[in-house]
């Protein structure tokens, strides 16, 4: 199955609170959209990898996502090293997505930036003909390297290069984000707090998106940052 876009996050909600409303938009337009998780989310302060499964398969149902898989690496510790490289590789050759959207640069959470790295090295490596992986039948897989490989903000508000409009998906984006009701704010919940589970924190998804939105002219927006310089055929296809 081939996709349009793959998002690819180092735990599941990742996606969700980085860039599911623009793929939420993409989807509604007929765009085809797959998510990978890099790890389980094992070492998650609230609930547990077998919970983190469950609400991410609600999560991509309410996106309407065309598949979504889990790479099972090391929260906490997975390495940008040649195995976890090739196991990416062999996804993104399955999916073949023209663009690929993926972990902040730079975050407060260490698996943020790695996540990032590793993705970003994988859609390079994928491109590299020499490079031999098989699917999950032992057939060879052919060579793919997405055309553009974008990079959504996460806990940190860095300058985007580029902000999309999603003013009619952030409300999808809520549904989505709150679908790990053991992660985020509850106020009956009486398990141990952390920086994701205040109030703020789940107020902060329609708030910074609003700011965003705000900065280009419409009503909620979800930035990027680039690796290479955005083209355009002509300045009046800017908004």
């Amino acid at each position: 199955m081939k996709l349009d876009i793959l998002a690819i996050g180092a735990h599941p909600d990742d996606v969700e609170l980085g860039c599911s409303a623009t793929l939420a938009k993409e989807i509604s337009r007929g765009k085809k959209v797959g998510i990978v998780d890099l790890t389980r989310g094992e070492l998650g302060t609230r609930g547990s990898a077998k919970l983190r499964a469950i609400e991410a398969a609600n999560a991509a149902e309410i996106l309407g996502v065309s598949a979504r898989d889990n790479l099972g690496l090391a929260d906490g510790f997975f390495q940008n090293d040649r195995k976890s490289q090739l196991a990416l590789i062999q996804l993104i050759r399955k999916y073949q997505p023209e663009i690929v959207l993926c972990n902040a640069i730079d975050d407060r959470h260490i698996d943020h930036s790695k996540g990032n790295k590793l993705a970003s090295d994988a859609c390079f490596l994928s491109g590299l003909r020499k490079i031999e992986t098989q699917d999950r039948e032992g057939k060879s897989q052919a060579a793919w390297r997405p055309k553009f490989v974008y990079h959504y903000i996460q806990w940190k508000n860095l300058e985007p290069d580029l902000v999309v409009d999603v003013g009619e998906h952030i409300h999808t984006k809520v549904s989505a984000v709150k679908a790990y009701s053991s992660q985020f704010y509850d106020k009956d919940s009486s398990d141990p707090k952390t920086p994701i589970s205040s109030e703020n924190f789940l107020d902060s998804i329609t708030y910074r998106a609003r700011d965003l939105g705000r900065l280009i002219g419409v009503e909620y927006g979800e930035g990027y940052t680039v690796e290479r310089y955005p083209a355009v055929d002509s300045l009046f296809d800017l908004k």
